[in-house]
Order: C-alpha cells, then sequence, then structure tokens
C-alpha cells in the first residue's frame, strides 16, 4: 500500500521496536557482566526492570549494578512509554485513514486557483481528466461513488470530494469560487442541466463545459449557462464516418490530440505571454518558425473570432491568442524561449 500516512505509523512502530531490541540487549549485558548473572537470570532481571513488575532480585546487587539498575529504569520509562504511545495511536487511528486522506486531500484543494471541477468520473470524466493531466492542468474531480474514489485515491495526482455535484455545498467543497473552469461529465442531462445552473448562479465568469445524451438538452444547457456542449454520440459517429471518408487526416488529427508528459505538439498562447502586448506585433515580427520551429495555425482575437492560417501581418493585440504547431521539442522550445510556464 503506497499510503505515505501508513508508511510514517510503520516507521515509527520500527523505531520502537528496534529502541525495545537494544535496551533488552543493554539490560541483559549489563546484568550479566556488571551484576555478574547467569544468562538466563540476566534475562530475567531485564524484563522485571523493564516492565517494572518489580519482583525481588535473583541476587543482591552491589553499588555498580544497582547504579545500572537506576539507568536501566529510567531509560525504559521513555522507551517503553515512547512504544506504547506509537502502537496505540496506530490501533486507534488504523481504522481512520480515509478520515486523515481526506484532510489532507482537502488541504491541496484549498490551497487551488484557477483550477477544474469535473463533475463525474465516469468514461468521459476519466478522459477529461487524462487530459488535463497530460497538459498539468490542476483540478479536483466530485465523484458520488465511494468505491470509484476509494479505487483511484492512492494517486496523488488526482483529488477528490465526495458527493453530489447537484448540492452546492459540494462545488463550494471543490474550490468553484476560486477555479476557473468546470467540466459536466454526468451521465443524466438533468443532471448536468442542474449543475451548470447552480455553478453560473455562483460564478458568473466561470467556463461550463457540458456532456449532452439528448440533442433536445443541447439548448437547455446553452441557456442554463454552458459556455460550451458536447455530445458524445454525435462526436463518436462522425469521426467514425470521418475515418471513411478522409482516414489519413483524421489519423493525423488524432495524432495531434494524443498528449502526454513529452508528446505535446499543439499549444495555446496568450499574446501577453510572448511579448508586451501594447506594442501590437505582428506574427511576422515574432517569428516563431525561426526561433523554436513551431508553425501558427490559427490566431483568436480579443472577440473570440478564429482565423486559420493567419496571415503574416495579423497584429497580436492585447487578448488575443495564437494556436501554434509543432513537435515536442519545438513546442517545449516556445515555452523555453519565452518562458512561458503553463497554469
Amino acid at each position: 500500500m503506497n499510503n505515505p500516512l501508513l508508511k510514517l505509523f510503520r516507521s515509527k512502530i520500527y523505531t520502537a521496536l528496534i529502541l525495545l531490541l537494544l535496551l533488552l540487549c543493554v539490560g541483559v549485558l549489563g546484568f550479566r557482566f556488571i551484576g555478574d548473572y547467569e544468562w538466563i537470570d540476566s534475562l530475567y532481571m531485564t524484563v522485571i526492570t523493564i516492565t517494572t513488575v518489580g519482583y525481588a532480585e535473583v541476587n543482591p546487587l552491589d553499588v555498580n549494578a544497582k547504579i545500572f539498575t537506576i539507568f536501566l529504569i529510567l531509560t525504559s520509562v521513555v522507551i517503553v512509554g515512547y512504544a506504547i504511545s506509537i502502537i496505540t495511536e496506530y490501533i486507534l487511528s488504523r481504522n481512520n485513514f480515509e478520515d486523515i486522506k481526506q484532510r489532507r486531500m482537502q488541504k491541496r484543494i484549498d490551497a487551488m486557483t484557477n483550477h477544474t471541477i469535473i463533475c463525474g468520473y465516469g468514461r468521459n470524466g476519466k478522459q477529461a481528466a487524462k487530459k488535463l493531466l497530460a497538459y498539468k492542468k490542476p483540478f479536483v474531480i466530485v465523484e458520488r461513488n465511494k468505491e470509484l474514489i476509494d479505487k483511484f485515491r492512492e494517486d496523488d495526482d488526482i483529488n477528490f470530494v465526495h458527493g453530489n455535484a447537484n448540492e452546492d455545498d459540494v462545488l463550494i467543497e471543490a474550490g468553484i469560487k476560486r477555479a476557473s473552469a468546470l467540466i459536466c461529465a454526468l451521465p443524466k442531462d438533468s443532471d448536468n442541466l442542474f449543475i451548470v445552473l447552480s455553478a453560473r448562479q455562483m460564478k458568473q465568469d466561470l467556463t461550463i463545459i457540458s456532456r449532452a445524451s439528448q440533442e433536445t438538452s443541447y439548448n437547455k444547457l446553452k441557456l442554463a449557462g454552458a459556455n460550451n456542449v458536447i455530445l458524445p454520440d454525435r462526436i463518436g459517429g462522425d469521426h467514425m464516418a470521418s475515418l471513411v471518408v478522409i482516414p489519413d487526416l483524421v489519423e493525423f488529427i488524432d495524432n495531434l490530440g494524443i498528449v502526454g508528459k513529452r508528446n505535446i505538439n499543439i499549444e495555446e498562447v496568450r499574446a501577453e505571454q510572448l511579448y508586451n502586448a501594447e506594442k501590437e506585433l505582428t506574427i511576422r515580427d515574432l517569428d516563431l518558425r525561426q526561433k523554436t520551429g513551431c508553425t501558427v495555425i490559427g490566431f483568436k482575437d480579443s472577440n473570440g473570432e478564429y482565423i486559420v492560417n493567419p496571415e503574416a501581418s495579423t497584429k497580436l493585440v492585447k487578448g488575443s491568442k495564437i494556436i501554434v504547431l509543432g513537435r515536442p521539442e519545438q513546442i517545449q522550445a516556445l515555452n523555453s524561449e519565452y518562458k512561458i510556464v503553463q497554469a
């Protein structure tokens, strides 16, 4: 088991046992050579001294033996007391590890800002979490299935809040007031609709992305406040048909979407991350191709309008973004060149 708290307890227990063993050895050797006892009598005297049972001595003790016994009693009080406290704490706490882990996890969640909340850890929720992990984006998962949480709790990269995302208190616990985005990935459209309504009321500038099973739910979710509504069945069917019509192009695009720690090859960058946007440089002025090897394939202006394959003369005004394409090492070169730290 990879639980750090359990490892800490085991480490303390091992330390206590080693100290007790050393104390026993010192006591036996002391009574054997200082008190001139036989080996079995030395062991007997050590045990009754350490445990403070207080039976009479096997043989009368001389001055040196008495001084050693005093030392052994004082030392044993400290070591045995320490060992008892550790073992008692372990016995009392072993059934509360889940609470301890949850408190530690909640501390991490409370420290998060500009994170994403994923409601539901089913198929769609897992895919969303995988993508966010690849881009090292902080996120919290709200899930009411306790067994599912326990299954993945040992992964320190994933933070869970146990509860129903329909409840405002659960969303607050997940840090919705500090979050930048919310993904509704529950199987029922009615649940997603309720969450979208609640989340939009709680934070007006929150980016909300919702899943929808029925096409009739699309407009309702948009009206409730969702910025984007995804229909997995429609996307899946369209993707399969595209593999028949334009298979090579779809395969190429799929490869762009496969991300991991070292194979991210498409990135979105704000103009402010590249230079002082007050100067209004153009894409040509940046010369990203020469500096990093990356190619600008898209542009989003400050009004949210997209341009595919923008002209080199396109001005990068404040609030605009560019989409760049490149090999993983070129993307890394871009981040290094402009000291871009992905949040």
